[in-house]
């Protein structure tokens, strides 16, 4: 087999290629083997956007393909700029370096349990800790000066604004119901005063989902433990990372949402406030409605947009 990375156009191939880790795998090792790595024991994520591989169950090899070198220095960026910075652990970067045109990071691999392992069973007091803690994390993380994230592109107003362009389309793509795409165009009027364009920003990481951190039990009681995979990194305003928590975590539940928001240092959310998170929800660069607000049978429970983010921040 040829030990060199092949070059892709499109997305849709790279996943292909990935999806069949023989084809990758040996370079990825070779890679390892380059640097002194132990590579007796590989484990390969099947999970992610680009070839990621565990190395001797202390160290994570993750390699981009150029199409995604944005993630690249996202990643890079992010870990250099909050290294000793936060309170949480997160991945040092070991060993750098670039393979046929791809770079790539080997990395420290966290202790704990994937989140998303963890999550759906843990006691409703403990979903509202960690959410908790989850919201206290990102605004540690927001306090962190941006560095040379700030120059990440797009810039938030440019992102933003084109976000609001494509909003409707996407959607209507994504068979969000009539009843929600009636009450957008006044959503997006709203969007325009509600979301700040100009503030100083902040550090993004966009997606503070379960997949994306781990937890660790002490006492019978589970808490946050590290925080990973930071691809996605982008600088601008603070409430667009409450997002993710809030999709997929708070379940529409007033304590959680309690948690998360004070947390981060809300508290009791107005209507404004609400109103704002869900322009910003719309507006998220993976806005996904239908897949992605864990409330069941939320469709039938509103009326419209309004409704909605009642039921998604309830008091």
């Amino acid at each position: 087999m040829p030990m060199t990375l092949p070059h892709f156009a499109d997305a849709q191939a790279f996943r292909a290629w990935r999806s069949n880790p023989p084809q990758w795998l040996p370079i990825a090792l070779d890679i390892a083997r380059g640097h002194g790595l132990d590579v007796s024991a590989p484990h390969v994520f099947a999970t992610g956007t680009n070839l990621v591989v565990g190395l001797s169950g202390k160290l994570i090899l993750k390699i981009f393909p150029p199409l995604l070198r944005a993630q690249f220095v996202s990643e890079r960026g992010s870990l250099m700029q909050l290294e000793n910075r936060l309170y949480l652990p997160i991945p040092k970067i070991v060993a750098e370096g670039m393979r046929d045109g791809w770079p790539y990071l080997i990395m420290t691999r966290l202790a704990g349990t994937l989140g998303s392992e963890v999550w759906p069973s843990l006691p409703e007091v403990q979903k509202e800790r960690v959410l908790r803690q989850i919201g206290e994390t990102i605004a540690a993380v927001q306090r962190v000066p941006l560095g040379p994230l700030a120059h990440i592109e797009p810039r938030w107003d440019a992102f933003m604004r084109a976000q609001m362009q494509g909003c409707r389309a996407r959607h209507e793509r994504l068979g969000l119901a009539p009843k929600f795409l009636a009450g957008l165009d006044d959503l997006l009027r709203d969007a325009a005063t509600l979301i700040p364009m100009d503030a100083p920003p902040v550090i993004l990481i966009g997606e503070y989902i379960p997949e994306n951190f781990l937890l660790a039990c002490h006492d019978g009681d589970w808490s946050l433990a590290g925080l990973f995979d930071f691809g996605d990194v982008r600088a601008g305003w603070r409430d667009y990372d409450l997002l993710g928590p809030s999709a997929f975590m708070s379940a529409g539940r007033p304590g959680r949402v309690r948690g998360l928001l004070e947390g981060f240092g809300y508290e009791k959310p107005d209507h404004a406030l609400k109103r704002r998170l869900m322009a910003l929800m719309l507006l998220h660069q993976a806005s996904d409605l239908n897949s992605h607000i864990c409330i069941e049978g939320w469709q039938d429970k509103v009326d419209d947009l309004v409704d909605l983010q009642e039921l998604i921040w309830a008091e």
